[in-house]
């Protein structure tokens, strides 16, 4: 365990999970520098005088040390000289790399034993487990609708293993693996009867009605029956306490008759041209 007395002051997030840790743990003051995208999910660093920086996948060294961090948190990016980037930097740089919830809750005991909160990650880790429990537990005996989830459009990706297990929780069928490059076609085989998209950076705004016109998913059940919806970025793919929002979210999707409608969840409106569904969720 980190102390107080040595514990950083200076942060520079450049991943969003990072910075939405740090907010659950009560530590954003330490944030110095953070991405534009963090204020997509922490309002509150937005028009906060801390300097922006590129995230994890275009590091910039010279922006990073502009804000003369001590330590620097960021995923483990897919690209060599992104990291390189990071580590000229000069500050202490802790890298996450998390696949399933196990990782996320093992990342927020890391930076809370950082900044010296370890008491509290425990506590933002217990109260999302036990959210995620309570939808579990709501769920269990029902039937489990197949589920389909992407993270990407072009090419075609499923999302990543932490969204398959949170698709479990909330009573569905993750179908397919997580994580992989799939074919539209294969997906029509599979013929979901629920499709979530979730675009990385694209928040709200996949396209539903176009996307299931493109791939001729007219006649999937899913889209028969309007269940094709799309659930912000932020909340299924930032791997943070926010995750359990994505589940709320995911819970409302797959079984409606038992979970009201939340924030971060929109439903398409037609398929081809007929009117398939009420307006957005």
């Amino acid at each position: 365990m980190v102390s107080l007395d040595h514990a950083p002051r200076r942060i520079a997030a450049l991943q969003p999970s990072a910075t939405v840790i740090l907010a659950a743990l009560g530590e954003l003051d330490r944030v110095v520098a953070c991405t534009k995208y963090c204020a997509d999910v922490v309002p509150g660093v937005a028009n906060s005088g801390r300097i922006i920086v590129a995230d994890s996948w275009t590091a910039d060294a010279a922006e990073i040390m502009a804000a003369r961090p001590d330590l620097i948190i960021a995923s483990v990016p897919y690209q060599e000289k992104a990291l390189t980037e990071i580590l000229k930097a000069g500050a202490r740089f802790l890298g996450l790399a998390p696949k399933k919830l196990a990782d996320v809750y093992t990342d927020i005991a890391a930076i809370a034993g950082v900044v010296a909160a370890s008491q509290r990650g425990e506590q933002v880790i217990a109260d999302m487990k036990d959210r995620i429990e309570q939808v579990r537990a709501r769920t269990v005996s029902l039937s489990r609708p197949r589920v389909f989830c992407e993270e990407w459009g072009k090419p075609l990706i499923t999302s990543s293993a932490w969204v398959a297990e949170l698709v479990e929780a909330a009573g569905g069928e993750f179908i397919s693996q997580p994580g992989r490059q799939i074919s539209s076609t294969e997906v029509a085989e599979l013929d979901p009867e629920v499709i979530v998209a979730a675009w990385c950076g694209a928040g709200d705004r996949v396209p539903l009605e176009k996307i299931v016109a493109g791939r001729d998913w007219q006649h999937l059940s899913g889209a028969r029956t309007g269940r094709v919806f799309c659930i912000s970025d932020e909340l299924l793919n930032t791997p943070a306490p926010t995750l359990v929002d994505g589940l709320e979210a995911l819970a409302h999707a797959i079984h409606p008759e038992l979970f009201s409608g939340t924030k971060g969840i929109r439903r398409i409106t037609t398929v081809s041209s007929s009117s398939l569904a009420d307006s957005p969720a």
